[in-house]
């Protein structure tokens, strides 16, 4: 049952991640078709060499997890799984644009990211014990930004990259009643980014939602003991985030 559940919570987070890409998309290109043949907005602005900005992000995270061997042993018998869930947080950052020709850019996006993730145990008596990790992490977007051509005031673009993050502060809400037997996590992170966008020029400023996918690449276990530890042998990052960027 645990196993449907979990495909169920899936499917929907699919769902929900297809729904905002299509509105985004559908904005983006309504807005694309309206400034198409507009008089264009600092024809220039892409020209210079180096750009600032800053950034707003909306997020939803949660962890992806693998089993370990003892998992399926005598000690973990009353254990029937352990399921992860999406929580959202925000974000808010700086951005450095350095341009390196017409259709790429070099972009630098230091940002204080508000993450909470959630690990639900479900045991075979039917109760159920979770462990919340709530971190503030200061991130470092590196990120590649590839653009088409420019359309009266509208450009479509792709960023790739990667993330490195460290914890700024942290607690874990654990609903044990032993506070020391908290699920151990590091402090830190790194993760591979991608995602689409759109710039739009605006007589002052320019404006770029951008929809992003982030995957982390380290195993976010500790090296602490503890029993909610044992079952598990590995913790990665999976985010997906809607970032308002100016500039």
């Amino acid at each position: 049952m645990q196993t449907i559940n979990f495909w169920s919570k899936l499917t929907l987070l699919r769902y929900q991640v297809a729904v905002i890409v299509c509105f985004v998309m559908s904005i983006s290109y309504s807005h694309a078709q309206l400034f198409r043949w507009a008089k264009q907005n600092n024809p220039n602005y892409d020209g210079r060499k180096i750009s600032y900005g800053f950034s707003i992000g909306l997020h939803t995270s949660g962890y992806e997890l693998k089993y370990s061997d003892r998992f399926v042993t005598k000690k973990f018998d009353t254990v029937q799984s352990v399921q992860p869930e999406y929580i959202p947080g925000f974000s808010l950052g700086f951005l450095v644009n350095y341009r390196l020709n017409e259709f790429f850019d070099l972009r630098v996006m230091p940002k204080a990211g508000f993450y909470s993730h959630r690990l639900t145990y479900y045991f075979t008596d039917r109760t159920t014990k979770t462990q919340q990790i709530e971190t503030t992490m200061v991130e470092f977007p590196i990120l590649i930004k590839y653009k088409s051509m420019r359309r009266g005031n509208v450009r479509m673009y792709m960023v790739g990259g990667i993330t490195p993050a460290i914890e700024a502060s942290g607690k874990n809400d654990i609903s044990s009643s032993s506070v020391g037997d908290a699920l151990p996590i590091l402090k830190r992170n790194l993760s591979l980014d991608g995602g689409i966008g759109f710039d739009f020029y605006f007589p002052l400023f320019k404006f770029s939602p951008e929809l992003r996918f982030s995957r982390g690449i380290l195993d976010m276990l500790g090296d602490g003991q503890s029993t909610y530890k044992d079952p598990l042998s590995r913790l990665n990052t999976n985010t997906v985030g809607i970032y308002l960027i100016f500039q």
